[in-house]
């Protein structure tokens, strides 16, 4: 579970409000996003990128303690660390997107290969800088917003743990199926470098 300070790109999200998103729009470009390469190939299945069950538990206990929350939305990963320009915010609100942040990708991917299951809660901090009858968004906002809603996020979390949901789901098996290299092909680094990962699938 990740927490994350997010701009709204939609009215009705406010800041303070709690969105769990169940989408990613990826616009990252300087990160590793890939625990493969060098030697071996995967690609795991990643249309739903977002572990169902353990979202649904985060919505359930944001809700118990009375958070306003947002049940799904597509969250999109800018590469920052500087905010959007408003042609930016604009073109990202065309695309129909309900947040913004800077940290959700690639751990989505990466925790999805390394077949952990993953959701977040998103803590909508402004109106990021689309919303032209406010002031531009600025850190002194955000960590102003943030402090207010670190006692819920708190609670969240607490009630969230309590509920863990058992393991019955699809992340567990992420790469069952996503091994593209011949066995046979793969180095002794390759299957060193993803021991942890690959387990005793090639052994």
């Amino acid at each position: 579970m990740s927490v994350s300070a997010v701009g709204s790109m939609k009215e009705e999200i406010h800041p303070g409000d709690m969105v769990v998103p169940d989408q990613f729009l990826d616009r990252t470009m300087g990160r590793v996003s890939t625990f493969f390469g060098n030697g071996i190939v995967g690609h795991v299945a990643f249309g739903d990128p977002v572990c169902p069950k353990l979202r649904k538990t985060i919505v359930s206990s944001a809700k118990k303690v009375g958070a306003r929350t947002h049940d799904g939305g597509t969250y999109i990963c800018m590469e920052g660390p500087q905010f959007s320009t408003r042609a930016e915010s604009h073109w990202y609100r065309a695309a129909g997107v309900s947040v913004i942040g800077m940290t959700n990708l690639p751990e989505a991917k990466l925790a999805r290969e390394a077949e952990l299951c993953y959701s977040t809660l998103a803590l909508a901090t402004d109106y990021d800088c689309w919303r032209e009858s406010e002031e531009a968004v600025t850190v002194e906002m955000v960590v102003g917003t943030m402090k207010k809603n670190v006692e819920t996020a708190r609670k969240i979390i607490l009630e969230v743990v309590k509920n863990i949901p058992d393991r019955n789901c699809a992340c567990k098996e992420a790469l069952n199926a996503a091994i593209q290299t011949d066995p046979k092909a793969i180095p002794p680094s390759a299957r060193e470098r993803l021991s942890l990962l690959l387990g005793d699938r090639f052994r």
